[in-house]
């Protein structure tokens, strides 16, 4: 059996999480980078004295543990850090990605939920990407109720999260999430393409 692996990507507060949830509610694994992420920091030692090294001792608490406030004030203020950042934990993620389709190779199509496909390199190794697009205004409202921040906080992770893609994925499909058109039948409609 040819499994699929699809990615699911878009921006800050387009709306991710929403088709991961869908996704799921409708019986398909959804690997999600973030949580994921957060899990292979908490527990490696490695990528903990790499972020000690590379980006900053500050950003490790007296524990062992990440002291994700201080390390996020660092990145997103510096391209450059982040960056380092992203190269630290990608590898990692990358080879957790393929652990994790392992073990379910009986599914024929499994999903990456990603903010930064192209950034990280998933791009590379998926079959198809579903990107969620939504007006920035709305993307910026939803973000702020969500996390309880500020406006400008918000254009700062979305800043940090663009990027110039010489070129789009192939296979590249859109849903539409501005609070308007329904997404729940466009997932449906990418699905009876597969």
């Amino acid at each position: 059996m040819n499994q699929r692996l699809i990615a699911i990507t878009g921006g800050i507060g387009c709306g991710k999480s929403v088709v991961s949830n869908i996704l799921r509610a409708l019986e398909y694994p959804v690997y999600d980078c973030d949580s994921e992420a957060k899990r292979l920091m908490n527990d490696s030692n490695y990528i903990k004295s790499e972020i000690s090294k590379k980006i900053s001792c500050e950003a490790i608490a007296l524990d062992g543990s990440i002291n994700r406030p201080v390390l996020a004030k660092i990145v997103f203020n510096d391209n450059k850090l982040l960056s380092q950042l992203n190269t630290i934990v990608h590898s990692a993620v990358k080879e957790d990605i393929i652990n994790w389709t392992k073990q379910h190779q009986t599914q024929h199509t499994l999903f990456v939920e990603t903010a930064i496909l192209y950034q990280s390199g998933i791009n590379l190794f998926v079959d198809e990407v579903w990107e969620i697009q939504a007006p920035i205004d709305l993307r910026i409202n939803r973000v702020i109720l969500r996390n309880n921040t500020t406006a400008e906080d918000v254009q700062s992770r979305i800043n940090s999260q663009q990027h110039n893609i010489e070129k789009l994925h192939d296979n590249t499909k859109y849903i539409v999430n501005d609070n308007i058109k329904p997404i729940l039948p466009q997932i449906l409609n990418l699905i009876k393409e597969l």
